[in-house]
């Protein structure tokens, strides 16, 4: 198993002990592609030896080190040690993604008039930006001091028929860690043609730390009356669906597995959209996360219009895996519905010149 971290206790959970001393931002190497570009990692400490560790390679988190209730930290964030581990195809563990994160049907829409074909690579459809996503390239990064906050901005240049997509689309993705230990992520983006954009980042969580078990006896709440029916791809049908009573009910916390076996076998877990209660554009409570035995609490808020929770079905234990098993991490991935460019009557996901996409999601981190 590689799980990132300092030190590692005996069930592989990473603990990481920091004085105020040690607080800032520092830069390492963290090898070079195949191509030759070097890629960085950055360590981010705050006040409260709270430590964020970031790469330039496909933006990624590879690891958050946060406190249980006795003070202990912890890695709570699924990922490798090494670069090698990123560079083959792993289950976008902690990655930015985009330029259209989640699912398009068929892989084509339709822009204006002009048909548009994008990579197959989720069975019949369009996966997390293609084959070469924004998670498997080597992003420009410049570290920030905000007042309380420390981390970095990273800024990519996706050429105009990049996978398939119309338009040069700059984007910048800023990732800080505040004094209140909070993770901000802050997505923008400009385009010199209307393209679809939907940006997230998608890291596996366990709040018991990375490797110690499954998630399914963390306590969760999702901020929605509605989640989005799909086909057996995994395409939204454009239904709404009132979840109340039934197995996608998180208005009210409850454990991932108390209603899991009702999607099962059929997804192998919760892999769905959940459309957010009153979403109008401002920074407003998604989901939050309790694992009990830790005590340790993940609040999230976000400007995104639905969240993805996902359950780590596929994680199979596989170096590709990074040797987590299936439900070792869930995902809570805020972003705009799947399939909205073939959905007129989801909220529009075209950027167009002389637009600016933004998107901003907070993690909190505290203990009960």
């Amino acid at each position: 198993m590689t799980v990132s971290g300092s030190s590692k206790l005996e069930d592989g959970r990473s603990i990481a002990h920091r004085s105020a001393s040690q607080m800032g931002i520092s830069k390492t190497s963290f090898g070079r592609t195949p191509a030759g570009k070097e890629v960085y990692l950055f360590t981010c400490v705050n006040a409260s030896g709270v430590t964020l560790k970031l790469t330039s390679y496909g933006a990624i988190v590879t690891s958050l080190e946060v406190p249980d209730r006795c003070g202990e930290r912890a890695n709570v964030t699924l990922g490798f040690d090494s670069l090698d581990g990123y560079l083959q195809r792993h289950p976008y563990f902690g990655a930015t993604v985009g330029r259209y994160c989640n699912r398009i049907a068929g892989g084509r829409f339709r822009l204006d008039g002009i048909g548009h074909t994008l990579a197959r690579n989720d069975g019949p459809n369009h996966l997390h930006g293609g084959e070469v996503g924004f998670d498997k390239v080597v992003w420009n990064p410049e570290q920030v001091m905000i007042d309380d906050a420390i981390g970095v901005r990273y800024s990519y240049q996706s050429r105009d028929g990049e996978e398939g997509y119309p338009g040069t689309l700059n984007v910048v993705a800023t990732y800080t860690l505040t004094d209140s230990n909070e993770m901000v992520i802050e997505f923008a983006a400009t385009a010199d043609k209307a393209t679809p954009v939907n940006l997230t980042n998608h890291c596996y969580w366990n709040l018991a730390g990375a490797g110690a078990g499954s998630i399914l006896k963390h306590e969760l709440m999702i901020a929605a009356d509605h989640m989005l029916a799909v086909d057996d791809t995994l395409i939204p049908t454009g239904e709404l669906v009132e979840v109340k009573d039934g197995p996608f009910d998180f208005t009210s916390s409850k454990t991932i597995e108390t209603d899991i076996k009702e999607v099962l076998p059929k997804t192998k877990g919760y892999d769905h959209c959940f459309a957010l209660r009153g979403q109008d554009g401002r920074l407003s409570v998604a989901a939050r996360v309790k694992e009990p035995k830790s005590g340790r609490v993940m609040e999230i808020q976000t400007t995104q219009p639905g969240i993805q929770f996902y359950t780590g079905n596929y994680l199979d234990g596989s170096n590709a895996c990074g040797g987590f098993k299936q439900h070792g991490g869930f995902c809570l991935e805020t972003q705009h519905y799947p399939d909205s460019p073939n959905q007129p009557r989801f909220p529009s996901t075209i950027l167009r010149p002389g637009e600016t996409y933004y998107h901003k999601t907070v993690h909190k981190f505290l203990v009960e």
